[in-house]
């Protein structure tokens, strides 16, 4: 259709140049005349022109979307066609037949109607172009002011998408950094400098019951630059923080021009570290790919960043049926044609785990599944002790039968000098992982501790959200208490850049690497601007309660052990080595463990814990006593 209209359009131009050249005005005789007298060039100009548009291929483009680089190949065309037709009326009969004057009005002539008809085609599918040209039609707009933060280049694009999307938002202002471009327009939307004039604005739309939106394009604005206090007051105005998604989350297979609203966590969270995305490619395109606990809030976001890297094949194992079934079914919907398999399985179980691993012969494993509830583990060693230690125990040695290339064990802060079952159990499992590193084998063994993560399953943040919700009161157990924290994501991201590290070291020494998680917050603010955020008062709206320290509970937490040395080895990521070589943990003794534990005696099996702990450590057992306050920073 775009070929057949080109030529019509060609024979028209040839028409039109005869017309304006005949001097004989515009009447239905003359264009009668015009036309009996050069219809023969007319359709020999679009026969021509038809051959050039397919040899250059100019159908490809598409009108909706016409850009300044799809316009060349249609002037080059027009200009090229206007030329070699001359060329030929001129070598065939001297130009008998045609005003010379042709020679320049023909190519005008079709490069103003083509271009008129692209302009038009586009102008149809893109309201805001449309609006511009006739703001009086229509009805009054009532879609949702739009607030765009960001970059003038990620917002010209934004826009773009949106003038034709069916998005019920209107774009009322651009908020951006770049110097100079305030008070001028993109786009027909006014470009302001400033959180400050963004704030005005959407706070003048919500007092005229509008009910605005503000979304964050990239990151030279962020949230954190509105203040808490400011965005919790644009929330409670009915003003929606909206964001796009990130590549991760893309993934390849989303819309990237889709808005979503902020979770309370991300609000809170510091600037993500940005890091390159090369060596996780390489350490996981076209590999087959094993994660343990896939249900859990870490788990199933490894396999989410796994997938989106091109992974060969995705193994997803937990013993949680709905968490199983909920990151299942999301991966299928959002990479359909990625080969997959979940596994109903428990860590604990040797002969099933084992199974798995023949059947799928992973390249790379992440081992997730664990118990990390502090308070719970303190009242369940036992349960503890079978999940974290001996279930990691068992992954270890499955992964070493099936020749994986490389186990990555998921650790925590609270493995540093641990006075409570659940920090226990996690630091032993450290070190059975270190144990397998020197065992047979040809696997390379990874151990990757980060502390709280904003948002995952047991964070403080949905428990006070939801005492918020309540109507308080929010409850702190101690006024000093402090913890590290980071999003999902950017954890989850570091981990995979832990492995890479890890993996273009194949003859490196053992450690662990721990991610720099920047300064440790007081929880007693994060639920002060969790209050705020929510557009309430702390202390006059939402009561903060003090409930003192739970069994088992730190009040600092620290990321590298009284016993290890650390020194940085790449960005955000710390190498931790041992000071001092404990003892080795054997099979005799995580068998040991394991058949307190199946006994069921806490107590006993709490004992052996810190029994076992405190010669992994090469500390006394005096300084393991058990006291739920931590070592303080030097």
């Amino acid at each position: 259709m775009k070929i057949a209209a080109r030529a019509g359009i060609r024979f028209a131009a040839v028409i039109g140049a005869y017309l304006l050249l005949s001097g004989g005005g515009l009447s239905l005789e003359v264009l009668g005349a015009v036309i009996e007298a050069a219809w023969i060039q007319g359709l020999a100009f679009a026969i021509l022109g038809l051959g050039l548009d397919l040899a250059f291929r100019t159908d490809r483009a598409l009108w909706r979307y016409v850009s300044i680089v799809d316009i060349g190949p249609i002037v080059r065309t027009s200009v090229l066609s206007a030329f070699v037709f001359l060329a030929f009326n001129f070598f065939l009969e001297r130009g008998a037949s045609l005003p010379r004057a042709a020679l320049l009005i023909l190519p005008v002539l079709d490069i103003v109607m083509t271009l008129a008809l692209v302009l038009a085609r586009r102008i149809a599918h893109d309201r805001e172009a449309l609006k511009s040209l006739i703001p009086f039609l229509g009805k009054q707009d009532e879609r949702t002011p739009l607030v765009l933060v960001g970059g003038m280049d990620r917002a010209d694009t934004f826009l773009r998408e949106l003038s034709r999307s069916h998005d019920d938002y209107r774009p009322a202002g651009i908020v951006t950094d770049a110097a100079g471009a305030a008070a001028r327009e993109l786009r027909g939307v006014k470009v302001l400098s400033g959180v400050g004039a963004a704030a005005d604005m959407l706070e003048d739309y919500a007092a005229r019951a509008l009910e605005p939106a503000i979304v964050f394009l990239d990151d030279s604005i962020t949230p954190a630059d509105f203040g808490v206090e400011r965005l919790g007051q644009l929330r409670s105005r009915g003003v929606k923080l909206l964001r796009t998604p990130s590549l991760v989350e893309v993934g390849g297979a989303g819309d990237e021009h889709s808005m979503r609203e902020f979770k309370l966590e991300e609000l809170l969270a510091r600037p993500p570290v940005r890091l390159d995305d090369a060596p996780l490619r390489a350490l996981v395109a076209g590999r087959r790919v094993l994660v343990t606990g896939a249900g859990g809030s870490i788990g199933s976001e490894i396999c989410r960043q796994v997938a989106s890297l091109g992974c060969g094949h995705l193994a997803m194992l937990d013993n949680s049926e709905f968490g199983l079934f909920r990151i299942d079914q999301e991966i299928g919907d959002r990479w359909p044609t990625l080969s997959r398999h979940e596994y109903l399985h428990d860590v604990r179980n040797r002969t099933l785990l084992n199974s798995c691993f023949e059947e799928v012969r992973p390249d790379v494993v992440f081992h997730a599944a664990a118990l990390k509830h502090v308070p719970l583990m303190e009242r369940h060693p036992c349960e503890s002790v079978l999940t974290n230690v001996v279930g990691t125990w068992n992954v270890a040695e499955a992964a070493n039968a099936a020749g994986v290339k490389h186990m990555v064990f998921i650790s925590t802060d609270k493995a540093v000098d641990p006075p409570n079952v659940m920090g226990a159990t996690k630091r032993l499992a450290e070190a059975v992982v270190r144990a397998q590193q020197t065992s047979a084998g040809d696997t390379r063994f990874s151990v990757v501790r980060f502390g709280n993560v904003l948002g995952s399953a047991g964070s403080v943040v949905p428990t006070f959200r939801a005492q918020i919700e309540r109507g308080g009161p929010v409850t702190v157990t101690h006024p000093d208490i402090e913890r590290y924290f980071m999003t999902i994501p950017e954890a989850v991201q570091l981990v995979l850049h832990a492995t890479a590290h890890s993996a273009r070291q194949p003859d490196g020494p053992l450690g662990v690497f721990v991610l720099d998680m920047g300064k440790p917050v007081k929880i007693m603010d994060l639920a002060r601007q969790l209050i705020e955020l929510s557009g309430k008062t702390p202390g006059r709206d939402i009561e903060i309660e003090v409930t003192g320290l739970r069994p088992g509970e730190k009040l600092f937490e620290e990321l590298v052990d009284s016993s290890e040395v650390s020194e940085m080895c790449g960005q955000s990521l710390m190498c931790v080595t041992d000071r001092i070589q404990g003892v080795r943990m054997t099979e005799h003794t995580v068998h040991k463990l394991e058949k307190v534990a199946r006994s069921g005696d806490a107590a006993e099996t709490r004992a052996l814990i810190f029994e076992i702990l405190a010669k992994v450590r090469a500390v006394s057992s005096d300084e393991m006593s058990g006291s739920i306050l931590p070592m303080r920073r030097a």
